[in-house]
């Protein structure tokens, strides 16, 4: 079954990877303990240097799942609640709205906030942490938002979730993923590295040599190899860098985490229970969304930018998952939602 399995991806996948698509594509298989990795094209078109399954790739939005597993351990050892208000926390936070917003409404993108940084048209500024929270305590909703009524995505959302943990731990988001995540899942290949003066996250050489140069869907190159997108000027609000065999662990864990510390696993489970429900088809859990199809649900976090694109997809139910990674904007990350979780959950639904 796994050759059939295996079929289904390569199928889905090598019409979306020609040679005639910018960048290139690193994926990941998990299947009950396997795993299988495709790759596609080119981590950096000038030099012809070619993706394989440990080239590193800008996570974009695929960092927001490890930020809630965060969330998720601390309330599972008591450290914090998903009702405490944000001002136990950041008690900086005084405005009329923001005061009443809750750990548990950020990390499921039900607080209602919506600041320019998550829509177009895009701001020309980078905010400092003090002009941060000084719109947060500026911000009134539009009519009828208000703390955990509706889903409204927030990226600027996770970035105060990121100050909360901070505060609430006293060690830097990078220092909180390494040490509760990472490190335990054996993930040697994943950073948050700071951003350089240049905009370039700043690793050593080797590490920089694995990295991709990323892609406008068009095939221009934007930025230089190591470009981290912020609106954000302050310390670990870069994105995540990682490849398709560290995520595969990561998926594998989410979905199969049999050898690993118990509070962690149950962390992951944690995250991925639906805790608002959108509409009859799609749901919102921590970080992770939920997608309601005929006969299987897939739990799955996309990602994007205009150089970067990533997706995870989980069937927890049949213990499958599959990981994407591209350098270039506007990957077709649908397909694995649409057509090829759901024809791998079928098959293994048919054993």
């Amino acid at each position: 079954m796994i050759a059939q399995m295996r079929d289904v991806v390569a199928n889905e996948l090598a019409p979306t990877a020609t040679p005639d698509h910018p960048g290139g594509l690193a994926a990941a298989l998990y299947a009950g303990r396997h795993v299988e990795f495709f790759t596609y094209g080119l981590a950096d078109g000038a030099t012809g240097r070619k993706v394989t399954p440990d080239t590193l790739f800008n996570l974009a939005s695929l960092r927001k799942p490890f930020e809630a597993t965060l969330v998720a351990i601390g309330v599972l050892r008591g450290e914090l609640r998903l009702d405490d208000p944000l001002p136990k926390y950041l008690p900086e936070l005084m405005g009329n709205y923001i005061r009443d917003v809750t750990v548990g409404q950020l990390v499921t993108h039900t607080s209602g906030l919506l600041l320019p940084t998550d829509h177009p048209p895009w701001p020309n500024d980078e905010y400092t942490r003090a002009q941060f929270i000084a719109m947060l305590n500026a911000f009134a909703p539009t009519e009828n938002i208000a703390p955990g009524r509706q889903r409204i995505y927030s990226h600027a959302g996770y970035v105060l979730l990121q100050l909360v943990l901070e505060r609430c731990h006293g060690k830097p988001i990078h220092e909180l993923i390494q040490r509760r995540i990472l490190r335990p899942l054996t993930m040697d290949a994943t950073f948050v590295p700071e951003r350089g003066p240049d905009g370039r996250a700043v690793m050593d050489a080797a590490s920089m040599q694995r990295l991709v140069q990323g892609y406008s869907d068009q095939g221009m190159a934007i930025g230089p190899i190591g470009n981290q997108q912020s609106y954000f000027d302050f310390p670990g609000t870069g994105q995540m860098l990682s490849s398709a065999r560290d995520l595969a662990t990561f998926v594998a864990a989410c979905v199969d985490g049999r050898a690993i510390d118990p509070h962690l696993r149950e962390a992951l489970r944690m995250t991925q229970h639906e805790a608002f429900r959108v509409d009859d088809k799609f749901g919102q859990a921590m970080a992770w969304e939920t997608v309601h199809l005929p006969g299987v649900t897939v739990v799955d976090k996309p990602g994007g930018l205009n150089n970067a694109s990533g997706y995870i997809g989980l069937v927890p139910a049949r213990r499958i998952a599959v990981v994407l990674l591209a350098n270039r904007g506007d990957y077709p990350h649908e397909i694995a939602r649409y057509r090829i979780l759901p024809a791998l959950a079928r098959l293994v639904a048919s054993r």
